[in-house]
């Protein structure tokens, strides 16, 4: 019986595993917007962009990390209210011209 073939992406994968496992990793410790104690694992570019967000707005790490929780997140676009130009939206239909 022969071995199955790889995927060529494959060596570069396990290459890029292998790869992470031997970078220093740095927790963060930080308190999430509903009080949850959290911790954040971060790889050393991280850790270092990180650090040059907190000096700049003069807080902690963990500071940083609490307030960013508190950001929101955009939602994709949902097709229905994708705006196309010279179409009116779902919400339109089955209004007369001028709204109604």
């Amino acid at each position: 019986m022969a071995a199955a073939q790889a995927p060529d992406d494959e060596p570069a994968f396990l290459r890029d595993l292998v790869k992470a496992s031997r970078q220093k990793i740095h927790h963060v410790q930080w308190k999430d917007r509903d009080g949850t104690s959290r911790q954040t694992a971060l790889t050393q570019p991280e850790v270092v962009r990180l650090n040059v967000i907190a000096s700049r707005m003069g807080v902690s790490k963990s500071e940083v990390l609490r307030q960013a929780a508190h950001v929101p997140v955009e939602k994709p676009a949902r097709a229905a209210s994708i705006a196309v130009p010279g179409a009116g939206s779902l919400a339109d239909e089955g209004k007369g011209v001028g709204g109604g």
